[in-house]
């Protein structure tokens, strides 16, 4: 499943808003969570996008007044299902491994090591 997760550290809450930096105009814009994360953007959780706050001189700008922690969509469990029944089947038995006959040596083995007569 691809729920991202609270930037902030040792959160492990799902992201509910998207943080973004305004650097020209010294500004903080807290909205609505971005449908793909973006490299310069922070993912916040509710509870932590509701409580930030901003460095001082810098204004706040909050597009959503309400943050709400999403819920699975069916995408999510579609997929969860599908992980689950491919877990419980059965596996296919491995097709047995091939061994080669042995060489037919010209005189019977002694121990480990054969006796191959020269034919030349």
């Amino acid at each position: 499943m691809a729920t991202r997760q609270c930037s902030r550290t040792s959160c492990a809450r799902a992201a509910a808003a998207t943080l973004t930096y305004v650097y020209t105009d010294s500004t903080v814009v807290v909205g609505q969570l971005s449908a793909a994360a973006e490299p310069h953007s922070y993912d916040l959780c509710a509870h932590h996008a509701d409580r930030f706050t901003a460095p001082r001189g810098w204004d706040v700008v909050h597009i959503q007044t309400e943050y709400v922690e999403p819920e699975p969509s069916t995408d999510d469990l579609e997929a969860l299902a599908r992980a689950v029944r491919e877990a419980g089947r059965p596996r296919p038995e491995p097709a047995p491994a091939f061994t080669p006959p042995a060489p037919v040596a010209s005189e019977p083995r002694r121990g480990h090591l054969r006796v191959i007569a020269d034919q030349g």
